[in-house]
């Protein structure tokens, strides 16, 4: 492991007085206390003191309307918005690494949870939402230096940076190179990456992890580690095992891939009346197995159509060529859809970012990409499925109807196939590969701030969840960690009980990679400092079971 390279200890006798001076059984127990103790903590790390510490911590005693500000800033999901969500006793938002490696000591003296945010898109607010009483967000935003080095192929990216900050830096260097992550600009780097990631050009380049070749980490001592000094375990852990497990990230090392000059775009709706249900059908057989370029996600919704309800697909598509091509591809394999050149546009690769997050390519500026707040903020549930098997008409035609009956909740169909298929299961953490046709997203989306329609959204969604228990994964069935969903499980105590209920997700999410990531995390954090609702479990002494070496 590398030592503290920012970070001047004193003397054995002033930690001795950092200890004596926190508590550890009083200094999570009163959230002023605790400021003050955190506050001197960080402080008492470097020689001389650190002057720019007071401007990073945020309390909602000492300094309350900054601390709202900090708070909701990067709120991304209003249902972890209100007056009864769970608040962190302190904010800190580090301007440089330093202060995150002092932030993890201090929090580690302090026996004080510590929850890691990038860009506040998790599904579920665990970055920022805690079930413990006392809890500290380390929020990155203030880390979002982007390095594009075009000679290379590379780029090093900072966890705070948003996914539009790095396409937009991208695009600045070379017009022919991008990177395979996901569709909305706002979503933060680090999360995106550590939990596997993906977007338009899954098809051909597979996920956003399959294109992280180091990282930088701040460990459960303190240390930064990058690729060398963690290990091949270590790394292979963050690149879709979540990276707050284990520590607290602090940049990716990516590989940026090819793209063309000439991207296509469409979109094409159909309702159940202009036979939907047989091009979602013929869909599922012809997308696993077209070109790699071809990418046509479904977006499928119940709607009120001349005052009767129906269900709308949207079939919506990115293509890496130009129309021509493309045309031939579509007459040939799926002549169904009925694609005509005028539904088709051609962009740029950085027209098709702006294409895909519902911007006007044509008048909208790229620079769009570096507002970070660019999104609508509403209220949200997300849960997630794999098909593996394609679903009968009947089938559909009940999924369709179950959408209707139930009013809002909708779904979205995510083609799978090309290097989806070539890349092993167990090449990162996501386990998620061969042998999958789509992924099904569980989606519902509302404005308005009631607790009854709330109450009836969520539960729609629960409803269709069970509902398609037949038709997608089974033993376990799969989930993708970042459509977190805590309906699925969360850690409940510690030691064997925090195993055996870790295990419950763990397995839904990572199939058979969870136990070397259990081994991974015993390994590099066995008193699990880095914790939350659905983080890997550490590896427990019991009945039946022993400790294992990490292989």
């Amino acid at each position: 492991m590398s030592s503290l390279s920012s970070i001047m200890f004193f003397p054995l006798i002033m930690i001795f007085f950092i200890s004596s001076c926190f508590p550890l059984s009083n200094g999570a127990s009163d959230p002023n206390s605790l400021y003050g103790s955190f506050l001197q903590c960080l402080k008492s790390l470097e020689f001389p003191p650190d002057p720019t510490f007071s401007a990073i911590v945020y309390s909602s005693t000492f300094n309350s309307t900054s601390y709202t500000t900090v708070l909701q800033t990067y709120i991304k999901n209003r249902r972890f918005n209100t007056t009864s969500t769970p608040k962190p006793t302190i904010i800190i938002t580090p301007t440089k690494e330093s202060h995150v490696q002092a932030a993890v000591m201090c929090a580690g003296k302090l026996h004080v949870q510590i929850k890691i945010r990038s860009g506040g898109h998790d599904y579920e607010g665990i970055s920022y939402v805690s079930s413990e009483k006392n809890f500290i967000v380390l929020d990155m935003f203030n880390l979002r230096t982007v390095n594009v080095n075009v000679a290379d192929q590379t780029a090093v990216v900072q966890v705070g940076a948003q996914l539009g900050e790095l396409y937009y830096h991208i695009w600045e260097k070379s017009k022919v190179h991008g990177f395979p992550a996901g569709v909305c600009p706002t979503v933060g780097v680090g999360g995106h990456l550590s939990g596997g990631g993906y977007g338009t050009m899954l098809r051909k380049y597979g996920l956003s992890v399959d294109h992280v070749i180091d990282a930088r980490i701040v460990d459960v001592d303190g240390d930064i580690l990058d690729r060398k000094t963690m290990g091949e375990d270590l790394f292979w852990a963050i690149r879709g095992g979540g990276g707050g497990s284990f520590g607290v990230i602090l940049s990716y090392t990516v590989k940026l891939v090819p793209v063309p000059e000439v991207n296509t775009v469409f979109r094409i709706m159909k309702t159940v009346a202009e036979n939907a249900t047989d091009l979602v059908y013929k869909w599922q057989s012809v997308l696993p197995a077209i070109d790699n370029d071809l990418f046509i996600r479904l977006l499928i919704q119940p709607v009120t159509v001349n005052k009767s309800k129906t269900v709308r697909v949207s079939f919506i598509a990115h293509f890496l060529g130009d129309s021509g091509r493309l045309l031939t591809l579509m007459n040939k394999n799926f002549p169904e859809l009925g694609l005509k050149k005028e539904d088709c546009k051609e962009v740029s690769w950085i027209q098709s970012v702006l294409y895909w997050a519902n911007f006007d390519y044509k008048t909208t500026p790229v620079k769009i990409l570096l507002d970070r707040h660019s999104d609508k903020v509403n209220f949200l549930k997300r849960k997630s499925d794999y098909a593996q098997t394609p679903i009968p008409k009947s089938g559909l035609k009940s999924i369709f109807d179950k959408l209707v009956e139930l009013g809002k909740v909708g779904l979205v169909f995510n083609p799978y196939g090309g290097r989806m298929n070539e890349v092993p299961a167990d090449a990162t953490p996501f386990p998620h590969r061969a042998g999958n046709l789509f992924k099904i997203q569980y989606s519902v989306n509302w404005d308005d701030d009631d607790q009854k329609l709330e109450k009836d959204y969520l539960n729609q969604s629960r409803v269709l969840y069970k509902f398609m228990t037949n038709y997608v994964s089974k033993n376990p069935r799969g989930a993708f960690l970042n459509y977190r969903d805590l309906d699925i499980g969360v850690m409940t105590g510690t030691g064997k009980n925090g195993y055996d209920s870790g295990k419950v997700y763990g397995e839904k999410y990572f199939m058979g990679n969870f136990m070397r990531l259990v081994k991974v995390k015993t390994a590099f954090d066995p008193d699990n400092f880095f914790r939350n609702e659905q983080s890997i479990p550490t590896l427990v002494a019991g009945k039946g079971r022993k400790m294992t070496t990490l292989i």
